[in-house]
Formats: C-alpha cells, structure tokens, sequence
C-alpha cells in the first residue's frame, strides 16, 4: 500500500516510524512532516487542512490510505471530503467524520453525549456572551477551583483553572466578549472541578469493534512539580502504574463500551481513534473530554509498546475486521521526554540548530517542532522533539531518556527534569 499520514509533530514522526516496519507499506508520504519524516518517508509541503492540494497527492501518488494525525482537518470533515468525492471515496481514511469529530471539535457536544449515554463526567453548564449573568450565578454556585473550557478548538489551550470567584468572572468576560480565544470561545463550558490523577486511554474503532491500546499519563504543565501555563505536552509516560485491572475493567465498562455503543446509537460515523481523557476520583474514573485523534506526546510511548504490524491493524480499522485482530503489548515500560523551545508556550524564537541527535542510541528521538535547513536540523516549533526510551520500569526508562538529552543541544533548550514524579 501507499500510505500518506497528516501532520507534522511527534505523533506523526511515530506513526511514520511504526508505518515504516510494515511490510505492508510501500512507498510513504507524511504531509507536511519534519525532519524526522524526512528520514523514513517522503515529505510533501501541503498544509493538513489544504484539502484540494492533498486530493491532487493522493490521485498523483496512487495512495491508497489516509493517516489523519491531528484534530483540524477532521473537524473541518476531511473524512468526508473523500467520501463524496467518486474518485477518492476508495481511499481508505483513518478518522472519524466530521458529525464524530465534533466530540473534540465542541466541548458541549461531548458533554451532551457523555450525559446522554449516561458516562461518568463532572457536572456542567455552557454560556454564550448573551448569558454571561447566568455563568456569573453559575460560578457562584459552585466550589473552587473554577474550570472554564473554551467549547472549541484552541489548539490545547482552551481551558482555564482558577481558584479565586473574581478572577474566574472576569476569565469568563475575556473569553465570551473579548473572544480571547477568537472562534473557539464565542461559547463556553463551566465545569464542576474533580480531584484527582489523570490518564488517556486510548481505543481503536472500525465503528463496530474496538480495541483499547496501552494507558499513558502525559504532564501538561510547563514547570516542574506541575506548575505553570499549560503546553501541549512535556512527557509521558506508560503504562500508567496506579491503573490496576480491576480500574482497567472499570473504564472498559462504564467508559469505553458506552462510548462505542453511543456512536451506533448517535448514528455517528467512527473509523479511528478515540482519546479519552480521564481522572481517577478516588477508585473510579471520570471522563474529562473527548480527543478524536491519538494523543501527543502519548503515542509516543502507546505506538513503541505495540508489538502488532501497526498497518494490519489500520486496514482492519478501515474494513470492519478488527475484531479479527490480536493486540500485542510490549512489557516494557515506555517513556517520553519533551525537549521545548525557551520561552515556550509563550514568544519563542525558531531556527536553533540542533547538534547531537546522531549520537542518541539507548532512546528513539522523534522529531516533532523540526526542519531540515541546508542539511542541518534547526528547531521550527515549540515543542522540538520527544525522546522515548524504554526500560523494565518506568523510572529505568526516564533514566534512559535524561541521559540521551545530555547528548543533545539547541540554543535556550528547555525540558522538565521531574516527569513521572507524582507517580
């Protein structure tokens, strides 16, 4: 097959990097990608939501499967694109259409969905610029911290925890009238605060069958010991230590079986990933949202543990067989590091050449904010490149990665020295 995989982070560098090792795949494209595709696919500069230009890729390259790795172009029904065009609708693509994809693409639809198929999640409201009184007695009306979470996509970035009722009100103002978050924040969801650890949990679904792949637990936070803005992810690690079975066989059924029946149910058309982001509340879990695609960093460390050809399990996604497959996981566990630009998530400069990343042999380094310049690997996002090591616990894989960055360098290089520490 020839496979062409959206994006160009560290989630998609790792499906690259799976997709590789099939002999199932023939040629591969990653579009836009970055230098670590560079190594092991062809790249094609078109941008992931360029439908027409990806259409002109897909018939120029006879491509015969779509990897979507991000939220946009699924939201904006890039699944659907091919479907109703005659001749791209046998290509076969890996991602919800675009009905499913609002899950992720409207923070209240997925509330909606979650309470009518009665999924444990926190309690909440949502408010527009014209009910903003109402939010302020809605925040009055619950105990602190205050979460407030821009219904659409804002790039990770949308959700707001504060402990003072002040700062809350006047969050929610800047939000609803002076659309700090433009588009995505002209409606926004207030939730009740939950108390507790998170997780993802991760399942593939050909819209029928679904199979749960390894727990992770990422760390969003830029400072150690949690502290700080929000990123899009500085590490994570997996298997989560404190998911026992028998919280396991709890997310199955009260989370995972509900979910998938929900879609059949809702009549929403499902072929992909489903990224559900949970809170262990004392012994249960709490769904907090829904993510439409796979997770990042966390694929970074679900993907190296998955000892299946990754393309078997894609083309039965797509043909309704997945039930037929086995899922096989390494025993290992799996952890990723994030090396960031300085001053991320805030102002960064881009263009830092990186040195080292050739002496890394104890981790993989998967390039995820990269670009090749005149032969040389320079920085050209945020988030620069995890480094995923593997280890016969968590701690002896961390071990691994921290080593493998002292080999590495680029001006004002940033990375948390404390992932895993609540564990």
């Amino acid at each position: 097959m020839n496979i062409l995989v959206l994006g160009s982070g560290g989630r998609e560098h790792t499906f690259a990097w799976k997709i590789a090792q099939s002999p199932l795949c023939k040629d591969l494209y990653v579009a836009p990608g970055n230098s670590g595709t560079a190594e092991i696919a062809t790249n094609v500069n078109i941008g992931v939501t360029d439908f027409e230009a990806i259409k002109t890729l897909v018939l120029d390259k006879n491509i015969d499967m779509v990897v979507v790795g991000p939220e946009d172009p699924l939201v904006k029904g890039v699944h659907d694109f091919f479907l109703n065009d005659d001749s791209l609708k046998q290509v076969s693509v890996i991602g919800p259409q675009k009905e499913a994809a609002e899950l992720e693409g409207s923070k209240e639809f997925a509330k909606e969905f979650l309470y009518r198929h009665n999924i444990p999640t926190a309690a909440y409201e949502s408010f527009t610029k014209d009910s903003l009184d109402k939010g302020y007695v809605f925040l009055e009306r619950l105990k602190p911290p205050y979460v407030l979470k821009a219904d659409g996509l804002a790039a990770g970035k949308g959700v707001v925890i504060l402990n003072d009722l002040d700062e809350a009100k006047a969050e929610l103002k800047s939000m609803l009238v002076d659309a700090k978050f433009g588009e995505a924040s002209t409606k926004v969801v207030i939730e009740e605060f939950l108390d507790g650890i998170e997780l993802s949990c991760f399942v593939l679904t050909d819209g029928e069958n679904y199979k749960i792949l390894p727990t992770a637990k990422d760390y969003k936070r830029i400072g150690e010991g949690d502290t700080g803005l929000n990123t899009g992810g500085m590490g994570a690690v997996s298997p989560v230590p404190f998911a026992t079975d028998e919280f396991l066989n709890k997310i199955e059924e009260r989370i995972v079986k509900p979910t998938i029946n929900g879609f059949k149910k809702d009549n929403l058309p499902y072929v992909g990933f489903v990224f559900i982001g949970l809170i262990k509340v004392g012994d249960d879990p709490k769904v907090i949202e829904y993510n439409v695609r796979m997770g990042d960093p966390e694929t970074e460390v679900v993907l190296p543990r998955l000892k299946n050809d990754f393309v078997e399990i894609l083309q039965a996604m797509s043909n309704g067989t997945l039930d037929k497959i086995d899922i096989e996981i390494d025993e290992r566990a799996a952890t990723t590091i994030m090396l960031v630009s300085g001053g991320y998530p805030e102002a960064y400069e881009k263009g830092k050449e990186i040195s080292g990343v050739k002496n890394i042999t104890e981790s993989i380094p998967f390039h995820a904010g990269s670009q090749l310049k005149n032969g040389n690997i320079v920085t050209s996002g945020g988030r620069v490149m995890a480094i995923t090591s593997y280890g016969n616990t968590y701690k002896e894989a961390i071990k691994k990665s921290y080593q493998s960055i002292e080999k590495l360098h680029f001006d004002k290089m940033y990375y948390r020295k404390d992932i895993g520490f609540d564990l």
